[in-house]
């Protein structure tokens, strides 16, 4: 099986869901990941079960409601190995921002791919949105190879936009947006 094919299949077997109450255990593991850290816009340290209980709660307000979205991604078993964030949803521009997180374990097996290329597809014929956008550190290859593949482009530079590992550290940011209606309903990913 060559690579392509490989890709293909993991795209398959690779889901989005909707929040579920039983997500609280894979949501503690995935935002107390000091890794995710570094490359989150978001989260800058632990998040309690607590906190998380009232997010899942809360959890089932539509993206025009609560103005964000996450979907759990899911391997061929069905288990959690990730999440897919939109955010500051504009119902005028008709746009969205986009965060993507899959846990260590599950990384370089095709499931952000697969998820990302599931999410152009709901965004653009689901909740008709004109375009995505992301943010993604300078120094992170990999989410800039995954988004650029999908079709994402570089529009601009922001520099020391992120704090680096370094208490005093400072990263830029690459912002990156797809103009949806430039995504073939056909093309893989």
């Amino acid at each position: 099986m060559n690579k392509k094919q490989e890709t293909r299949n993991k795209k398959q077997e690779t889901h989005l869901r909707a929040l579920e109450p039983d997500d609280l255990d894979f949501l503690y593991q995935l935002e107390n990941d000091p890794d995710l850290w570094a490359v989150s816009d978001a989260v800058v340290g632990p998040v309690s079960r607590h906190a998380l209980r009232e997010y899942l709660r809360q959890g089932s307000a539509s993206l025009a409601e609560a103005g964000q979205l996450r979907l759990i991604i899911t391997d061929e078993s069905g288990q959690a190995v990730g999440a897919l964030d939109l955010f500051d949803y504009s119902t005028l521009h008709q746009r969205a921002g986009v965060g993507l997180a899959v846990l260590a374990a599950a990384r370089r097996r095709g499931h952000a791919q697969a998820a990302l290329a599931a999410l152009l597809s709901y965004a653009r014929h689901t909740l008709r949105l004109h375009q995505l956008y992301c943010t993604i550190a300078a120094d992170n290859a990999a989410s800039l190879r995954l988004f650029r593949r999908a079709g994402f482009r570089r529009v601009g530079l922001r520099r020391d936009w992120l704090r680096g590992g370094e208490p005093a550290g400072w990263r830029d940011a690459v912002e990156m947006q797809l103009m949806l209606s430039e995504v073939r309903s056909n093309e893989s990913v």
